[in-house]
């Protein structure tokens, strides 16, 4: 049976205030509260809730056979839970069907993959952490930052125990050979790969209001026969988008929620199923081993990371952010995690992106990528002075490292002494006291014990 794995993916950045250079070392809040405040509500209102209440339907009018998969970044779960709590709950009931698969990422929505294993191994179990939290789902399949892939992400997801990856069908990777196959990957054999079929997702995400398409307007009935058309050994075509695309890249009034409710329905007609992609990456058998020797992703149609590591500016606010990553994990400042985790998003790095006719990206806040990377870089010099204040730059890592394991240990030591200390002072406490009862059992006890022991009888002799 020919199936579609469908995958939404949501996440907001939290959006930085403007930032001067005389601000540093006097300010060290970062965000615009107001813009983070407007942006999620307004995208939850006309995109997020509509969607997730549209999922429940489909899959209770379907009897549980409209399936799909969600992704969710952690620092958009942190603004869903101080500015939309009501989709968390919507969340939660989604969770509860049965029918939604809850998928692995970076914590940040982060490039820590093509800079550091080690901060990524560690976004990806906080995720992961908060993912189970929420929802009760321990992710299995694994969806990297804009579908970031390369045979040594792999290798570093593979490890982590994932069983498959969501990425880009791309063409200079797939050649003549059609997405709608399970894949795995030649650098790590045991993981599955899951490929976007960008013709079929970009017929809805692109296409879909387009009236100069010849095939506009698109129906779901229409829709589905071209996805059943497709060869019969091909089993799983996969259609992968932002969730925005729901209600904000395609706005209500163009049908776009009706299109998606009807999906179920004409799809049954067909013979065509819906499913999650832990069902795709156990069911099926990969047909082929796929190498990815340079990082791909799903942007553009480059489908690299140039849109955000393509020119001087990105590469320096890159580097230098990553630069702190040691000296950020010996950190136990709340705050500083926290910053740390929000200046990782790819997003900042997107605004500074000069790939754009205009000069900006239209999702961009900033005036020009200059602004971007000025801004940017006035807040990661304060971030850089906060880091130092705690680890300074005249210390190495290395040297650093021991002298925290020093102390650690010293401080476990301490902890392990005052335990047994509180121990012996508690047993001393119980022994003053004693209850009366005891004693006087004891007394009698002591008494009996005195009478009955034999007396002793001294016989004199007499003196003859």
């Amino acid at each position: 049976m020919k199936s579609i794995c469908l995958y939404f993916q949501i996440h907001q950045p939290f959006r930085l205030k403007r930032y001067r250079f005389f601000d540093i070392g006097r300010d060290h809040y970062y965000y615009d509260d107001f813009a983070n405040d407007d942006v999620i509500n307004r995208i939850a209102r006309n995109s997020y809730l509509p969607t997730v209440q549209a999922m429940k339907e489909m899959i209770e009018t379907s009897g549980g056979k409209f399936k799909a998969a969600i992704s969710l970044s952690g620092v958009v779960l942190e603004q869903l839970e101080m500015y939309v709590p009501e989709l968390i709950d919507a969340l939660k009931d989604l969770a509860k069907t049965g029918c939604v698969e809850f998928l692995s990422e970076t914590y940040a929505d982060s490039l820590a993959s093509l800079s550091d294993i080690e901060e990524f191994r560690a976004q990806v179990k906080e995720h992961d952490d908060k993912i189970f939290a929420l929802f009760g789902q321990k992710p299995k399949v694994f969806r990297n930052t804009e579908l970031i892939f390369s045979d040594e992400i792999a290798a570093m997801i593979a490890s982590m125990g994932f069983k498959g990856v969501i990425t880009e069908g791309a063409k200079h990777v797939l050649g003549w050979k059609s997405p709608n196959y399970l894949y795995n990957s030649i650098a790590a054999p045991k993981l599955k790969m899951l490929l976007r079929n960008d013709k079929f997702t970009d017929d809805i995400v692109r296409r879909f209001s387009d009236y100069d398409w010849t095939e506009y307007p698109l129906t779901a009935e229409k829709f589905i026969s071209w996805v059943a058309a497709t060869p019969a050994e091909e089993p799983v075509v996969n259609i992968f988008m932002n969730c925005e695309t729901m209600g904000e890249g395609q706005g209500r009034e163009t049908g776009i929620f009706d299109f998606f409710k009807a999906l179920p329905a004409y799809a049954e007609k067909a013979g065509v199923g819906f499913i999650t992609p832990t069902e795709a990456v156990t069911k099926l058998r990969p047909v082929d081993a796929l190498s990815v020797p340079y990082p791909m992703s799903w942007t553009d149609e480059a489908r690299d990371v140039s849109t955000w590591l393509g020119n001087r500016l990105q590469n320096e606010a890159f580097h230098k952010l990553y630069a702190l990553a040691e000296r950020v994990r010996m950190c136990d400042d709340r705050r500083i995690k926290q910053d740390w985790n929000y200046l990782q998003a790819a997003d900042h790095f997107f605004f500074m992106s000069t790939k754009y006719g205009s000069g900006r990206s239209s999702y961009s806040p900033y005036e020009s990528p200059f602004d971007a990377f000025t801004n940017y870089m006035n807040v990661l010099s304060d971030f850089i002075v906060r880091v130092e204040e705690q680890y300074p730059t005249q210390i190495e890592n290395e040297e650093l490292n021991a002298l925290l394991t020093t102390i650690r240990n010293q401080a476990e030591e301490i902890q392990q002494l005052e335990k047994e200390l509180k121990s012996a002072r508690n047993e001393k406490q119980s022994a003053k006291k004693e209850p009366k009862a005891t004693k006087a059992a004891k007394t009698e006890v002591d008494t009996v014990v005195a009478e009955d022991k034999p007396k002793r009888t001294c016989k004199r002799t007499a003196k003859k």
